[in-house]
């Protein structure tokens, strides 16, 4: 019955629209990784970089290039227009913490999907060809359905994620704000059990949020295994 949890939980799931979009992003690097595109090699380890990073580290550097001073506001009055407070800003606040997701997350979801794609005998690809199958068709009738399990596996490891691991970004980037829009419920475990020392209500949401991650996992692990089925 507590409306922050009710907004919190709202929060998260405007947090999913990370999803689809580092998954699409990993599919078109990894393809084009895959086909060994000039300086493969070089992309494969540059698009890795991000996932080194810690997420302190990252937050730190979205913020500052986000802030009032920061490089992005400094472009915005080359170009003559106004400072923006992306900070107070709940939906502005939201789509940077979805960037600084995506950027971190695409180069470690690429290399899973790579592994699938090499996976895929390369004489299939060669018969396609010969056939007279386009880039697109191969991409649709060949390389997706043979990475289906992949995909499946990267979209529920990023559900998950969602749900449980945005703290780190939160915590640094906004702090849960402006109020409670940008808060998770990961974080608002620790505020209400760690800042305000509220154990009992931090311990039942944290449970809350186990039976829910649990069922989630179940529900899209048969959706996918039906898929494979069909």
């Amino acid at each position: 019955s507590d409306p922050i949890v009710h907004l919190v939980f709202v929060n998260n799931l405007k947090f999913l629209i990370a999803v689809p979009l580092v998954i699409f992003i990993a599919l078109i690097v990894s393809v084009l990784l895959f086909e060994r595109v000039r300086g493969w090699r070089y992309f494969r380890v540059i698009f890795f970089l991000p996932n080194v990073l810690s997420v302190a580290v990252i937050g730190i550097m979205f913020r500052s290039a986000f802030g009032y001073y920061g490089p992005v506001n400094q472009l915005v009055a080359l170009f003559g227009g106004e400072p923006i407070q992306f900070f107070t800003n709940g939906t502005l606040a939201i789509a940077i913490i979805v960037v600084a997701l995506v950027w971190s997350g695409f180069g470690f979801q690429s290399l899973l999907l790579l592994s699938g794609l090499t996976a895929i005998n390369p004489s299939v690809f060669e018969a396609a060809a010969l056939d007279g199958a386009g880039w697109w068709q191969r991409l649709w009738y060949i390389t997706l359905p043979n990475i289906r399990r992949i995909l499946g596996f990267v979209f529920i490891i990023n559900v998950l994620y969602t749900f449980t691991s945005l703290f780190g970004f939160v915590f640094v980037m906004t702090a849960g704000g402006p109020g409670f829009d940008t808060t998770t419920i990961d974080y608002l475990v620790y505020l209400r059990a760690f800042s305000s020392s509220n154990l009992g209500s931090g311990a039942a949401l944290a449970m809350t949020l186990f039976v829910f991650i649990a069922i989630l996992t179940v529900l899209q692990s048969r959706i996918f295994r039906i898929q494979e089925a069909d």
